[in-house]
């Protein structure tokens, strides 16, 4: 099999900002908070997104937003992704004081849920060009480096992603990364390479192919059959972070025990103890996947009413696996 760090890796340049590889922590709801990302940024990972953050949430001053967005001068090539339908908060949310560290603006043109269509966010813009054009206008308007993430299309039966991606950078977009399935595929199902190839061949910004990379394999896979600039790892990289490691050769000496408990110690140093335990006990949940277990495992750490008690069940649980 070839290697993607001898075949594919590379720098992309995104605007004014060239990353340290081609391949990317996708932004997760919940999980993609500082912490992980100065972990995924160690181990090779060329770019990490924020959380899925409400650009209206930032307009109006909304605190639980606002700290989804913690980083520190010790993150470089920051990367936030914004979601929201309406043009002037989005101006407004790349102008103000949130992201005013921030390198960079994703456009969530991607999100499937339910209730996110509904609000005409995510998803729903594919079918909405000429809105998603002036969202990606009013964005660029902040100065900032811009990407949108979205979806070939709402149904296999209308594919898009040709002229969404063609709008995508007549708008100013820097780069584009393609889901490779349609939104009522949801998370299901193998992405199909043709709509990312079909992306990739419409313009002449760095496309990033996304959807079911789950090894080095898939990575390389995907790179031949869709001649994408990159990838994107999504929930994989909860899992197995090292995949950042071993698609770029980056090697830093980490275990699973060193990488969660320096997460520990990053979560500790940064937010209250709650909000801290919260941010270890959900990594450590996704870090225990393939561990015999890790039903038993998960009930202790919830158990654990403080931080160093929650350490110390880390260190049995991670260390016994080494």
């Amino acid at each position: 099999m070839k290697k993607f760090r001898e075949t594919y890796l590379k720098k992309i340049h995104i605007g004014g900002i060239t990353t340290d590889s081609n391949v990317f922590m996708a932004p997760l709801a919940g999980y993609t908070g500082y912490p992980f990302r100065m972990i995924c940024r160690k181990l090779g990972a060329g770019l990490v997104f924020t959380e899925m953050v409400s650009a209206n949430g930032l307009k109006y001053n909304d605190k639980a937003t606002a700290k989804l967005l913690y980083t520190t001068g010790s993150e470089t090539k920051k990367a936030v992704q914004l979601l929201g339908s309406v043009p002037s908060a989005f101006e407004y949310a790349c102008k103000g004081k949130y992201t005013e560290e921030y390198d960079m603006i994703d456009i969530n043109m991607g999100c499937p849920v339910p209730n996110v269509i509904k609000s005409g966010e995510g998803c729903a813009l594919i079918e909405n060009m000429p809105l998603a054009s002036k969202i990606i206008e009013a964005c660029k308007r902040s100065g900032k480096a811009v990407t949108v993430k979205f979806r070939p299309g709402m149904n296999r039966n209308r594919i898009v992603v040709s002229e969404f991606a063609r709008m995508c950078e007549d708008s100013g977009a820097d780069m584009i990364t393609v889901h490779g399935r349609t939104r009522d595929m949801m998370y299901e199902y193998e992405p199909v390479y043709e709509y990312i190839a079909a992306a990739k061949n419409a313009v002449n910004i760095p496309v990033i192919a996304n959807g079911g990379i789950r090894s080095e394999e898939d990575a390389v896979k995907m790179m031949e059959n869709t001649g994408a600039d990159g990838v994107m790892i999504a929930r994989y990289g909860l899992e197995d972070p090292f995949i950042f490691s071993r698609l770029t050769g980056t090697d830093t000496g980490e275990t699973k025990l060193s990488a969660i408990m320096e997460l520990a110690d990053i979560a500790q140093s940064c937010f209250d103890e709650l909000s801290a335990m919260e941010h270890i006990r959900k990594t450590a949940s996704y870090f225990m996947k393939k561990i015999p277990g890790t039903k038993s495992f998960k009930q202790e750490m919830y158990r654990c009413g403080d931080i160093q008690g929650l350490k110390s069940v880390l260190v049995k649980i991670f260390g016994e696996t080494e």
